[in-house]
């Protein structure tokens, strides 16, 4: 029987690789914290924050004082100064919310009325101005967010680690937790993969994504109460080839579920629309390019210009939702020892859209539920 004192001991474990979890990795080894990052993949950022838009977000949507407004709008400006410290590529592209028909407009007043609440500024523009800014597109009215912009998640990704090896921490891949039991003050982790052990950890901090709830669900001393239920909801994106009229993010107005099919842009200017919303049953990333009908017939309701033939299906993600398609908003649930009764433990619950954006505020948070 192995003891304790025969397994291996860290202070810190955090349990996956992705961009939030990298985020909170080096946040806590920055803190002087002995922290190991643990994925089941074979390299970090293989899961959901390699299937996003890579989209800095302004914080425009999300009610007053919830979580995703405050994280958003800290983490945006926390990621933006971070890019420019270490040279990461992004850029302020801005981004435009477009709308047709006087539902549209109303949407949009109210749009515009949560983000000055939320203390974001956005420029609302006419058709008269329109028709000079945005030639190709037909809408009634817009708003402009200015803050909006794009990034390199991966070299975000990259640059966190390499400050959480300087650290002293490490990267531990092909190493997924299976299991975690709680007894006191320590955590046992049950480790598959390639090499299966057991390690011993003071703290761990659940960043798994999709597999945040199960783990949670197989984690010995968690209640099972305070685990919540998990949807999915799957969002398709395809890519445009070729040349296209634009320079900024387009969007219409919000859709339930997600933001709409709209057009985002990479940091060389290739444009992707995407994504939809298909809530599915189990984890599937296949994306079926008969739906490239059906985001033509919603993209020409703001650009009639665009010729079908050149979308091209690029990949699916998946937001892994704390509420269902009639549920409404649900905020991050960020579940330290005042939430669950277990020190030394903090949950992710929900980090979806606007994730990317607030990682590094997140990340604060997280500390703070430690106590560090």
């Amino acid at each position: 029987m192995v003891t304790d004192r025969e397994m291996l001991q860290v202070d810190t474990v955090v349990v996956g690789a992705g961009i939030v979890g990298l985020a909170v990795a080096r946040h806590l080894a920055m803190q002087g914290s002995e922290v190991l990052v643990l994925d089941g993949n074979a390299r970090f950022g293989e899961g959901l924050s390699s299937r996003n838009s890579e989209v800095i977000h302004a914080g425009i949507y999300y009610p007053e004082g919830s979580g995703k407004a405050k994280l958003c709008i800290r983490g945006r400006q926390l990621l933006y100064d971070y890019c420019q410290q270490r040279q990461i590529d992004h850029r302020k592209t801005g981004k435009w919310i477009v709308a047709r028909g006087p539902e549209q407009q109303e949407k949009l007043v109210s749009i515009a009325r949560q983000a000055e609440r939320n203390g974001v500024w956005l420029q609302s523009v006419g058709q008269g101005a329109l028709q000079s800014r945005l030639p190709e597109v037909i809408a009634d009215e817009a708003l402009f967010s200015p803050e909006t912009g794009v990034v390199n998640s991966h070299g975000v990704m990259l640059a966190f680690l390499g400050d959480i090896e300087d650290c002293g921490g490490q990267l531990v891949c092909h190493a997924p937790v299976e299991g975690v039991t709680t007894i006191g003050d320590q955590h046992r982790l049950r480790i598959g993969g390639q090499s299966p052990c057991e390690l011993v950890a003071r703290r761990v901090v659940n960043a798994a994504g999709l597999g945040a709830v199960a783990l949670a669900s197989a984690w010995k001393g968690m209640p099972e109460a305070l685990v919540p239920q998990q949807w999915l909801a799957r969002g398709v994106y395809f890519s445009y080839s070729g040349r296209h009229p634009f320079s900024s993010l387009i969007y219409p107005v919000p859709e339930p579920g997600g933001l709409g099919v709209h057009l985002t842009l990479d940091l060389a200017g290739q444009g992707r629309f995407g994504p939809d919303v298909e809530w599915i049953e189990q984890v599937d990333f296949s994306v079926d390019p008969g739906r490239a009908r059906s985001f033509a017939n919603s993209i020409r309701q703001w650009w009639p210009a665009l010729d079908e033939t050149r979308l091209q299906p690029a990949y699916a993600g998946i937001r892994p939702k704390l509420a269902g398609p009639d549920g409404g908003f649900a905020d991050f649930r960020i579940d330290g020892e005042v939430d669950h009764g277990i020190p030394g433990l903090v949950h992710l619950f929900g980090i979806e859209s606007p994730g990317l954006t607030a990682c590094l505020a997140i990340a604060e948070e997280v500390a703070q539920k430690l106590g560090d």
